[in-house]
């Protein structure tokens, strides 16, 4: 179909004029169509007509239910026309127009006529557009001729036919898949197409069966398949069973063989997947990884430019994890530095600072200084990443490397461009210690020019919290202080919170800095006043030479300690009284799905001191409510509280769910009752807990509830006393014991005498995720690294025969009751592998974090390793005693 010939030249308002499309409207167009309705049909003139509305429907050009109609109706008749190449038109349009079902059976006997028609040409067309239109009534009529046409001797009709089934399988796979037998013939066509498009279906419908993947693939690998299309989809299908198969790094890997014999087909898309499927191998050696990189070499110095940057593109993931492997072609990589691909040459270049020698990089920096004003800023980036690496592995190199990020960070360039620059150079400062002041400088220097926002502030944070430890802190004040007098308020605001900080931890600034700040009370922002006042009080001293408190620099410098959406719904739902808002109430647990624990319809409401999870503010009501409870209020401070549990099933009489309440000695249990009978009230409502299976839990207190009216909650608790800090599980039986009386319905007063009664309720369990709190952690690698390998305790755990490696993972992850970091608890489909990263607080303040390596090892049985860092050994050795015994 012809486009609008637009070029990406300066004069685009001239090119316009040779677009055949330029300024149609569809008004005019459906005037046109009349011409469809002619007695004598102009061919040439319907096929110009039909292509400007294609070219309409398109663009997206929308038309009315009678306007489709009409124009479907007009391309019907010319169906009597025998012009080949209008009847192609009609085709396309009849697919586009997508009929209703009541229009298809117009066109359906024209079509199926045509499918029967001695040309190719409207047998195939015919097909491909039955197949698009029809519904699985007509499809079931048909169906013997499309398996005739999958074995037809013209390659055309038979592709026309595989490629619909293809489609077909996703809305009616139970036909497609009793073709079978006819797509297993045409797997063994001579013709190339044919071939791929039978090996795609076949494929497709034995899916879901790995043992019919794996016999297909045993079957074709022994060298029937001549079409290297096909080829190229077996060998896919090929790295699939690999992976499937699980064959450990020692032993023989199944169809190796086969894949290293395809390196020498003659076709080059077929050396190339075979090359690209042996490099993606799952724990693959330098011995199977040779004869690809050899063969990707050749390809680094082909003519053709599309070999070049698949082999580089591949070369570049292997240099990832086998950087030695990939040395060898590092000669020919330079070469492609000039490349006039520069998509090739920013491969190029990243692929040699990850394979490249100490010795190398002086001369890599003076290359790509050259290169990096001719590439865009997405290439860009990706060089600045593996410049970030590069320096990372050879520290003893900062200065070159630093001095090229700070002169690139110069230059011209979008918001995303500087900030992987300025990300490299945060990295590098905290990484390297010799590389602080300098760097430093650096982002000083850019502030001073930059124009994003966000950066400066970034920057500015970052310069207060590492500034202040330099040898000379004081050349950083005047571009801080520029920041107050040049920028906006958002960065002024920055910068006055950022001159605090150097206030704070350096004495000698303070009386300098206490000038700076009060200049800024002056400021047009209220934010930027507010600070300034804030910091002048907290600092005290007024501005003399003194050593700043421990509290100061803990509440600006500490962490916050709470989740910010935890604080922020806090402070939302604090009523102004005499009582300050209280940090230390904000609840520290995050609530991974806070929406998931949504009542269903219909039942009860569970009253309010059991609120549904979603409001982070939960915990803090719950605490509220407990300490106003003289029984429990000397229990100390509440660690958690967990959601509700079911105790009764979903329009029962009493609907009861409990909420377990944990402290340091004790945990309370606190059931929420609602009465769903209309004419009882019950009184005196207990319930009677058989603690015989919770050896070490005692019952030191219980809170009856006084009177339940119908569809009024309320709640009773019952507390027990625990050893301290210690994970105690066990079963808790539950009975509801109470005293019901009718009440009269038409005066609703209830009688004076009841009686007792009982009704059993569901067990309740304490289990260990009970006693670690989901605290997340922003960056789990330095929070890992922070706690040091000191309380670190490692051991390795069969789990067992398993569905999949994902319900393995779920399973701890809900053993444990941590929460899961940086989206790992999500596992790969068909990974035989996974690392799972998990943080919280243990019972008594402490954090803890988990890294769980996960692996299939045999059918099904998947093992695991444990490794627990913490800020206590035996809390460390708590976690490894919940997976062991659970």
């Amino acid at each position: 179909m012809a486009q609008p010939l637009v070029k990406k030249d300066d004069d685009r308002d001239d090119e316009m004029d040779y677009s055949p499309f330029l300024g149609i409207e569809k008004g005019a167009v459906l005037q046109e169509a009349r011409v469809f309705n002619d007695p004598q049909l102009d061919a040439r003139r319907c096929s110009q007509v039909i292509t400007k509305l294609l070219y309409l429907l398109n663009q997206g050009e929308s038309f009315t239910k009678a306007e489709a109609t009409g124009v479907f109706f007009a391309v019907t008749k010319l169906f009597q026309s025998k012009d080949i190449g209008l009847r192609r038109m009609v085709y396309l349009i009849i697919k586009e127009l997508s009929p209703s079902a009541d229009e298809v059976i117009i066109v359906t006997s024209s079509l199926m006529k045509d499918m029967n028609s001695r040309t190719d040409m409207y047998r195939a067309n015919a097909i491909r557009v039955l197949c698009r239109i029809t519904d699985g009534t007509l499809l079931t009529q048909i169906e013997r001729y499309l398996k005739q046409a999958i074995v037809d001797k013209n390659p055309v009709v038979a592709s026309a036919a595989l490629v619909s089934g293809i489609h077909l399988l996703q809305t009616n796979p139970e036909i497609v898949k009793r073709w079978s037998n006819e797509v297993q013939e045409a797997v063994q066509s001579r013709a190339a197409l044919v071939q791929f498009h039978a090996l795609a279906l076949l494929h497709q419908i034995r899916q879901n069966d790995r043992l019919a993947v794996s016999k297909l693939v045993t079957s074709l690998t022994k060298g029937s398949v001549r079409s290297p299309l096909a080829q190229c989809l077996l060998i896919r299908y090929t790295s699939q069973v690999i992976r499937e198969s699980g064959i450990s790094q020692t032993g023989d890997r199944p169809f190796y063989d086969y894949l290293e014999s395809c390196l020498r087909h003659k076709a080059e898309m077929v050396i190339f997947e075979a090359a690209r499927a042996i490099t993606e191998l799952s724990g693959v050696t330098s011995r199977e990884l040779t004869p690809a990189i050899t063969v990707l070499q050749l390809f680094l110095s082909s003519s053709k430019p599309v070999l070049r940057f698949a082999a580089v593109r591949t070369l570049n993931k292997v240099a990832m994890t086998h950087p030695m492997a990939v040395t060898n072609c590092n000669i020919d990589m330079e070469s492609l530095i000039s490349d006039q691909n520069r998509s090739i040459a920013t491969l190029a270049i990243t692929t040699l600072l990850k394979t490249g020698n100490e010795s190398s990089v002086d001369r890599l920096m003076k290359q790509i200084t050259n290169f990096m004003s001719d590439i865009a800023d997405e290439f860009k980036i990706v060089v600045v990443e593996a410049i970030r690496s590069l320096c990372l592995k050879f520290p003893l190199k900062y200065r070159s490397l630093m001095n090229f990020l700070s002169n690139i960070l110069r230059e011209e360039g979008g918001f995303e461009y500087k900030k992987a620059i300025v990300d490299s150079i945060v990295i590098l400062i905290r990484d390297i210690p010799d590389a602080k002041e300098g760097g430093l400088l650096h982002l000083c220097e850019f502030i001073e020019d930059c124009e994003f926002t966000y950066l400066s502030t970034q920057i500015l944070h970052f310069l207060g919290n590492e500034g202040p430890k330099t040898s000379d802190p004081s050349k950083y004040i005047r571009y801080i202080y520029n920041r107050v007098i040049l920028e906006n308020a958002t960065v002024r605001a920055s910068a006055v919170s950022t001159l605090a900080k150097f206030g704070a931890l350096v004495d000698s600034l303070k009386p300098r800095i206490f000038v700076l700040l009060k200049r800024c009370l002056f400021d047009s922002d209220d934010e930027v006043r507010d600070r300034a006042t804030l910091y002048l009080n907290t600092l005290g001293g007024d501005g003399a030479v003194v050593e700043t408190d421990e509290e100061v620099k803990e509440f600006l410098f500490g962490s916050l300690g709470v989740p910010l959406t935890n604080l922020e719904t806090s402070l939302k739902n604090y009523e102004p009284s005499e009582e300050p808002f209280d940090i230390h109430s904000v609840p520290k647990e995050v609530k991974s799905q806070p929406l998931s624990e949504k009542k269903a319809p219909g039942k009860k409401p569970t009253g309010l001191a059991a609120p549904p999870v979603a409001p982070t503010s939960t915990v803090d009501a719950y605490e509220r409510l407990l300490s106003s409870i003289p029984e429990f209020a000397s229990y100390g401070k509440l660690f958690k509280s967990s959601a509700p549990v079911e105790l009764t099933e979903a329009e029962t009489e009493y609907a009861v769910n409990v909420v377990k309440h944990i402290f340091d000695n004790h945990i309370v249990f606190q059931y929420n009752c609602t009465n769903t009978i209309p004419e009882q009230l019950l009184e005196n409502v207990t319930v009677i807990v058989d603690a015989s299976e919770a050896e070490e839990f005692s019952e030191v207190a219980s809170k009856p509830l006084k009177s339940l009216p119908y569809d009024t909650p309320g709640q009773t608790f019952v507390a027990f006393e625990k050893p301290e800090g210690v994970p105690a599980v066990g079963k808790f039986s539950n009975t509801l014991r109470f005293i019901v009386k009718e009440v009269d319905p038409s005066t609703g007063e209830a009688e004076d005498d009841g009686v007792e009664d009982e009704y059993q309720l569901e067990d309740l369990e304490v289990v260990s995720a009970d006693y670690v709190l989901k605290v997340g952690v922003s960056n789990f690698r330095n929070a890992w690294e922070s706690l040091g390998p000191d309380c670190e305790k490692v051991d390795e755990y069969g789990l067992g025969p398993r569905e999949s490696l994902a319900e393995a993972v779920n399973t701890v992850i809900d053993l444990l009751g941590m929460q899961p970091c940086e989206g790992t608890e999500v596992v790969p489909s068909n990974s035989r592998s996974h690392t799972c990263l998990l943080s919280g607080v243990y019972i008594g303040g402490v954090k803890v974090l988990v890294r769980l390596s996960f692996g299939v090892d045999g059918p099904k049985e998947v093992a695991m390793k444990l490794a627990v860092r913490s800020e206590d050994i035996s809390v460390s050795d708590a976690i490894h005693e919940i997976v062991a015994s659970g």
